[in-house]
């Protein structure tokens, strides 16, 4: 049969496609899923709403067996399924965690459980949730360092930042470990090894819903806001979807409420904030394709890079800057550079007897023809810099793919 030439059968295969292309296949077939829902159903939960799938895009997450409408309960998880510091202090760990001086934050108690409990493999009641746990991340603080050297400056200097954190935060724990020595049969330090706290982290950091906990004493003043949710963490993110997610104190389930309809077999999302994708990679590891909140940070030394270095004034203009809040999140969003970067230019391309001005400047006053221009053709250079910077990095990360493929540490 000779296919439809005609506007209206354009508009049809446009959208038989754009749906294929939404629709996952689903994995509730699979072992892990069966186990993970019997696992659940003992808890009292179940789904009628979802089914594990796997999407291209976004890989494995939740697909809606029937259309989803707005102020439609999605997911109702029980108590009894989330993971948090009270299931620490209730399991075997707890004496230890009450016991121990300086008190331990409420997230090394859960990082702590997470990898006793993975070593306890079949001997753990939470082995059907954690065989759904990635076995690897793709965090910043996970990548080689050369991997790492390939992120914009400032997502470079984060990241470098993110990844001694936690090995700070290993190295300071490690006598908290060695007193759990009387559980295990093997070496602790065969068991709390870098890579598997470092995995314990992440899962928390990537995975862990807000749910805020009465302050136990036996616990850092660190806010405890924690928990781990089996099944829902399965929602991927996306910034254009709407929910309303909490812990309902009266039925004590975490519930998501759609805020936006979802048709059946799509994939359902979530949104874990207004972030851009520097924010998104390095606390979740990965990146948003059409983000709306995407922009590109311009640090220090780039602000200042085309700026003439014969400049007197110029340690005063970012003292200036600096003093006032215009040294930090100078960005270049999808309407071009924003307001911040712009007023920051404007105040550095003041020429000597404008300089009196700069407070009109800060308040978004029109100075000169000369320092609209000049700060305007300092941002068009920026700009082209960036341009040349990403395809250079592109093309440096495109011969590291050929050489060798990326790995996590």
């Amino acid at each position: 049969m000779q296919m439809g030439r005609g506007r209206t059968s354009r508009m049809r295969r446009r959208k038989v496609f754009r749906s294929s292309e939404s629709r996952g296949v689903n994995e509730s077939y699979k072992s892990e899923f069966i186990e993970l829902k019997k696992w659940l159903k003992d808890r009292k939960f179940e789904d009628p709403n979802l089914t594990p799938a796997h999407f291209p895009g976004t890989g494995r997450g939740l697909m809606s067996k029937t259309s989803l409408q707005v102020g439609q309960m999605i997911v109702s998880l029980p108590e009894s399924c989330l993971l948090t510091t009270d299931t620490v202090i209730r399991s075997y760990l707890g004496t230890y965690v009450t016991k121990w001086k300086p008190p331990p934050s409420p997230l090394l108690a859960l990082c702590s459980f997470l990898v006793s409990e993975k070593h306890a493999g079949d001997q753990s009641p939470w082995k059907p949730y954690l065989e759904t746990l990635p076995k690897t991340y793709t965090c910043p603080v996970c990548l080689e360092r050369k991997v790492v050297n390939l992120l914009p400056r400032p997502l470079r200097a984060k990241a470098q930042e993110q990844r001694a954190h936690v090995q700070e935060f290993f190295t300071s724990s490690r006598d908290f470990f060695f007193s759990l020595q009387p559980l295990f049969s093997e070496a602790v330090e065969s068991i709390f090894t870098y890579s598997a706290f470092l995995w314990a982290w992440c899962t928390v950091n990537t995975r862990a819903v807000y749910l805020r906990h009465r302050q136990l004493g036996c616990f850092s003043a660190e806010p405890d806001t924690c928990a781990l949710a089996p099944y829902l963490d399965l929602l991927n993110h996306s910034p254009d979807v709407q929910v309303k997610a909490a812990f309902n104190e009266q039925t004590r389930c975490y519930e998501i409420i759609a805020a936006s309809s979802c048709r059946k077999h799509e994939e359902v999302f979530i949104c874990y904030g207004p972030h851009d994708n520097h924010r998104l990679l390095l606390e979740y590891g990965f990146v948003s394709a059409r983000n709306p909140h995407a922009c590109v940070y311009v640090s220090r030394d780039v602000l200042v890079k085309y700026l003439p270095s014969t400049d007197k004034q110029m340690n005063k203009k970012i003292a200036i800057l600096k003093d006032h809040g215009f040294i930090e999140n100078l960005t270049f969003g999808w309407d071009g550079p924003s307001w911040r970067l712009l007023t920051a230019l404007k105040l550095l391309c003041l020429e000597a007897g404008e300089f009196t001005c700069w407070k009109k400047v800060l308040l978004g006053e029109i100075i000169s023809d000369t320092n609209e221009k000049t700060s305007l053709d300092i941002t068009r250079k920026i700009c082209c810099y960036f341009i040349e910077e990403s395809n250079a990095m592109l093309q440096k990360v495109i011969s590291l793919c050929v050489l060798s493929p990326i790995v996590m540490v």
